[in-house]
């Protein structure tokens, strides 16, 4: 798989606004990420494209941290990217972030983003979305950006070559 940045580029640490931090996601994230994916199992599987069936109602705590572990090496191979919604204090996740390479045709890269589910009706997806499309135009050296469930329907994405 080709990496999604170059070597020779640093590659964006995250962003802090009033509400939440953005930064990169880690296996010493395991026990808040494994809260805030097992308290929203069922508002999740709505949110993700290319993640469906997931989170399962039976995943463990040890399945979690083998996923971050992977996400962390991803990112340090420059192959894709994971960020966890962090609160400022750190003491909750708030939700996660994903810059992947594209599955469809005509992008540069895939972000997709969720909030867990306490969150849902607090107005941080619409704000975390935002910031992400702020950030991302930014400091990341893409030109065409696609965030499916934001801005394809389902239907639409599939449709997508």
């Amino acid at each position: 798989m080709a990496r999604l940045i170059p070597l020779d580029m640093e590659t964006p640490s995250g962003v802090e606004t009033e509400s939440f931090r953005i930064r990169p996601i880690t296996i010493h994230d395991t026990i808040k990420d494994y809260d805030a994916v097992m308290t929203s199992v069922d508002h999740l599987r709505g949110c993700l494209f290319d993640s469906p069936g997931w989170p399962r109602h039976d995943l463990t705590l040890t399945q979690d941290m083998i996923d971050l572990a992977w996400h962390q090496k991803e990112g340090q191979r420059r192959r894709s990217f994971a960020f966890a919604v962090m609160s400022l204090d750190e003491s909750v996740q708030l939700g996660c972030l994903y810059i992947e390479p594209p599955s469809k045709q005509g992008f540069d890269a895939e972000v997709s983003m969720w909030v867990r589910a306490s969150e849902v009706d607090t107005g941080l997806d619409g704000d975390l979305y935002e910031t992400v499309r702020r950030w991302v135009d930014d400091e990341w050296p893409f030109g065409r950006v696609a965030y499916p469930g934001r801005e394809y329907t389902r239907e639409e994405w599939d449709a997508l070559p």
